[in-house]
């Protein structure tokens, strides 16, 4: 789906749904998802730093008391962006903000695909 192109009513429920699926554990399921991104690409590890401690492995790094409030983050947001699905422009300065955040600490946008 191209940028700027509104989702029909049956793709928003399936969102909803999904997500009301997932919602009611998010830390569990925000492990899950970035299992997988370190999974995918290993060299992401080195963005997240807390305190400058520097992580010798994912597992470290997601059983990390601050990781874990960076997962609850996450997932406010895309809580966040279903909630709004009707109106997602509303959300847009704030996610353009926290774009230009994670650039400024080495995040690519390669790495969202």
């Amino acid at each position: 789906m191209e940028s700027g192109t509104p989702l029909s009513g049956r793709q928003r429920a399936l969102i909803r749904e999904s997500w009301r699926r997932v919602s009611g554990s998010p830390v569990q399921h925000g492990l899950v998802l970035f299992t997988r991104l370190f999974d995918l690409d290993p060299d992401l590890l080195p963005l997240f730093q807390y305190n400058c401690k520097q992580f010798a492995s994912p597992q470290e790094c997601l059983s990390a008391p601050e990781f874990l409030d960076h997962i609850r983050k996450v997932m406010l947001v895309i809580d966040a962006a279903v909630s709004h699905l009707e109106n997602l422009s509303c959300l847009e300065e704030y996610l353009c903000n926290l774009g230009k955040k994670h650039q400024g600490v080495g995040v690519k946008v390669e790495s969202f695909s």
